[in-house]
């Protein structure tokens, strides 16, 4: 795994990896930093069906 993280594709790549490792709440959060870096909003709402749950994130 890369760890270079400039596109919504490289946050999406980490989200499936995180997925198949068991980390389900890591893989919620890249999941929505990558719909956040979509520009298509039917993508987004896509990218965020692929990794359902609660988000986790906690901001100010």
């Amino acid at each position: 795994m890369h760890l270079c993280f400039n596109t919504a594709a490289d946050y999406l790549e980490a989200a499936r990896e995180m997925a198949v490792s068991g980390r389900s709440a890591l893989a919620r959060l890249l999941a929505e930093e990558a719909a956040d870096r979509t520009s298509d909003p039917a993508e987004a709402a896509r990218i965020l069906r692929e990794f359902p749950g609660p988000s986790e994130r906690q901001e100010d």
